[in-house]
């Protein structure tokens, strides 16, 4: 009787999480900023699966204000920013202030690697009291993160604070809007990650 050999094929190394950071520019608590944030990451893990971490200025705002280089900011902060720039994945938004993004949102930034968010996708997002606000997205956010070279993603979400209720997402167009900026953005994440995988 004659044995039989059976070949064994190699198991599939499961691909890791996505280590999404979602940065929320928002001074305070409750916010619709960092409601809105919390949408879209769902909306991701629903897709993908993901390691997200959330980083809220009004939390940490006090413990880098005051710094003017990167060697004085403490630890904590030191590794937020080191979360930032080893991301997959960045999310950020700000609500709109006097016509911008918060002055901690940019000042947090201010110390970021210039070179660390090079081809990093950086999905955009935006709160305001009306529809009126919305360019925020094109005229502030997208120029900060084009001159850090980073891979803004074709379609930012937008809300106003009619498409909230009690610190809810309740407006249906404004979930549309979070599933199609996310689904027009997987296409270029899982590139970006195949490269970096294949590079490994």
């Amino acid at each position: 009787m004659t044995e039989s050999h059976l070949t064994e094929t190699p198991a599939e190394t499961p691909t890791r999480p996505l280590r999404v950071v979602a940065v929320s520019g928002s001074l305070h608590a409750p916010s619709k900023t960092t409601v809105l944030l919390k949408e879209i990451l769902a909306s991701v893990s629903r897709e993908l699966p993901i390691d997200a971490h959330l980083i809220g200025v009004h939390e940490i705002g006090e413990q880098f204000a005051g710094a003017l280089r990167r060697d004085q900011l403490p630890a904590t902060i030191e590794a937020e920013l080191d979360r930032i720039e080893s991301a997959d994945l960045l999310i950020v938004a700000s609500p709109v202030y006097r016509a911008s993004f918060t002055g901690l949102f940019k000042h947090l930034f201010d110390f970021v690697d210039q070179y660390a968010l090079v081809d990093k996708p950086v999905l955009l997002a935006a709160t305001g009291g009306s529809d009126r606000h919305a360019l925020i997205i094109e005229h502030q956010l997208r120029p900060l993160f084009g001159f850090f070279q980073a891979l803004t993603l074709p379609i930012g979400v937008y809300a106003k604070d009619s498409d909230f209720t009690d610190y809810r997402v309740s407006s249906l167009d404004l979930q549309e809007r979070i599933d199609l900026a996310v689904t027009r953005a997987l296409p270029l994440i899982r590139s970006r990650r195949e490269s970096l995988e294949a590079a490994l």
